[in-house]
């Protein structure tokens, strides 16, 4: 399953890189309905996700009912996100 979204990025004092995208309503309800299938444990979900020109794969944090997705340094560095930052985010759920 593929996702698209807009989210402006925020810090979490969780596990690093601190730079998270969180995942719109709409589309974390499409997450909860399918994350069963998906989890690996403790609820996270393996994505494939894409942010400007660069793709990279991580694992979406549940939080508050809703999902976060990690910005990896990498990613933050090659398109240049920074906390507060509108992302356009193009994800696929899964390994």
């Amino acid at each position: 399953m593929e996702l698209a979204f807009t989210a402006v990025t925020v810090e979490w004092r969780g596990p690093a890189p601190y730079v998270f995208a969180p995942v719109p309503p709409d589309e974390a309800e499409i997450i909860r309905d399918c994350a069963r299938e998906l989890t690996y444990g403790w609820g996270v979900i393996p994505v494939t996700a894409t942010i400007g020109g660069t793709d990279f794969t991580t694992s979406l944090f549940p939080r508050d009912g809703g999902y976060l997705l990690p910005v990896k340094v990498a990613v933050q560095r090659a398109e240049g996100v920074g906390i507060g930052d509108a992302v356009e985010v193009r994800m696929r759920l899964g390994r």
